[in-house]
Order: C-alpha cells, then structure tokens, then sequence
C-alpha cells in the first residue's frame, strides 16, 4: 500500500529515543507522506527540521488554540519567515478547542482568523483542530469553529482565491454526521484517526461511512489516539494502516484502494 499520515508530532519527546527508527518503519510499512504539524512557534521550526532532514516528511507551522496565550504582534511575522521553507505545506495545527480552559475563546478566535489570513496570504491550507467540552455553558465549540471558516471560505470564493478549491482539513475529526457534512460543503477534508478501530466508536463510523472517500484523509496523530490493536501505547507513523484498513471496511473497499484514494487526497491539498 502507498499511504500518507496526514498527522504526526514526531518533535515530541516521546520520540526521542527512536525516532529515525519510527520513521523507518513508517516507510517499511508503505507511507511515503508524513505530515509534522506544529502547535507552537518553537515545535513549528522542529518540524521544519524534521521535514529538511528526511524527504519523506513535510511540515505544517501553526499556534494551536490551547497555546494561544503565546501569542504576540511578532508570531504572525515569525511564522511568515518560518513559511519560507518550502518543506512547509500548510498552516496548522490551529483551530478551537473549547475542552481545555487553557485560552478565551475570544483569544482563539482571534487568533485562528489571523492565522487564515496568514494562509490566505501564502496560499496555504490549513490544518484545524476541534475538541468540545459537551456542555452548554461551554459554548458550542462546532458552531462557532463553522462559522468562522464558513466566512473565511465565503470570502475566498468571492475573490476566486486558490484556496477556495481546497481550504483545509479538520484533523481527528470526531463531530457528528451535521458537521462533518457543513465542513465538506465548504470545500474541507476531514482526518479519520485511531479511534474510528474502537470497538464503542459506532457514532465515529456511522460519521465515517456518510462522508465520500474524496474528503477524507488518514492519520494518526502521534503519539497519541493509537488504533485499537495498539491502544494504550505510543503511537507512531506505521500505525495509519490500521485506519486505513477501518475506512476501507466501512467503505466497502480494499485498504490498498483507501491508501490511495487518501494519499490522492493529500497530494491535492498539501501539493507535493
């Protein structure tokens, strides 16, 4: 199979002891793509690194929702030069996340649309985090992440902007089946991870199963969220096989033909 992790913290220090030895299992077991993205300006210049040491990995450069407080009036000119890098594909990982009481959600919320502007800027797409917290006097998380994008894409198409095509993906998507058909009309892949191999996860693949193979894209998310062969401990590139083997289960296809159809997926949005 030629397949693609989408997702991969590879600069985290759970990596530290194998790493070269994790990225060659990865290509042993077929990846040729390994998207690194950051989620803070120190782990986005790591995974610039990573990317210009190994040919098989490419970066994605970002301020995550949850490390939003790290934010000044000189990150979006750092993050510009950092962009320079032709290795760098994306801008991500960024987004809400409502779950941790890490940041106001105003400031993410500012923050995320500098960011868009920042890809809009570079012709870039973008890697987008979602978590909830489940309760209403969180606010709903979903909605205002839809909104925000839905008027960023909107004012994209208007002006006939490259991006329009394909703005993004929302990584490790665990939304319901009405979300996960709103990001699609706005042009938006979504990330299948690990968890959809979870033997409870029923909702996850219901959500799946509704969304055609041409917007989804494969992940893992390491070193967290490992398949349900593996669940309970590190996660790593090679592992993506077990998603692709649940997509193509619930798809009714061959896991060699959901490792190409996501790995064409990538190509098209990442460019590479």
């Amino acid at each position: 199979m030629i397949l693609t992790d989408t997702h991969c913290h590879l600069y985290f220090n759970k990596f530290d002891d194998d790493r070269d030895k994790v990225i060659a299992r990865a290509t042993d077991a077929g990846l040729t793509r390994i998207l690194v993205p950051g989620i803070t300006l120190e782990t986005s210049l790591a995974s610039v690194k990573l990317a210009d040491a190994h040919p098989e990995v490419f970066a994605a450069i970002g301020i995550h929702p949850t490390d939003a407080l790290t934010w000044t009036e000189a990150t979006r000119s750092e993050l510009r030069k950092i962009a320079q890098n032709p290795r760098v594909k994306a801008i991500g990982e960024i987004g809400l996340d409502y779950y941790w009481d890490s940041a106001p959600h105003d400031l993410q919320q500012t923050i995320l649309r500098e960011q868009l502007a920042l890809a809009e800027e570079l012709s870039l797409p973008v890697v987008v985090h979602l978590r909830e917290k489940g309760d209403a006097k969180h606010g709903n998380c979903a909605e205002d992440l839809l909104t925000l994008l839905g008027d960023w894409v909107t004012s994209l198409r208007s002006r006939t902007h490259s991006l329009a095509i394909n703005p993004g993906v929302l990584h490790s998507f665990s939304g319901d089946i009405e979300t996960a058909q709103r990001a699609v009309k706005l042009g938006f892949m979504l990330g299948a991870t690990g968890p959809v191999t979870f033997k409870n996860a029923h909702q996850r693949r219901e959500m799946i199963a509704s969304i055609p193979l041409e917007h989804l894209l494969i992940e893992t998310d390491a070193p967290f969220l490992a398949p349900q062969p593996k669940r309970g401990r590190r996660n790593e590139p090679a592992y993506v096989a077990y998603v692709a083997e649940k997509v193509a289960e619930i798809h009714a296809k061959t896991p060699a033909e959901v490792a190409e159809i996501t790995s064409a997926n990538a190509a098209r949005l990442f460019s590479w």
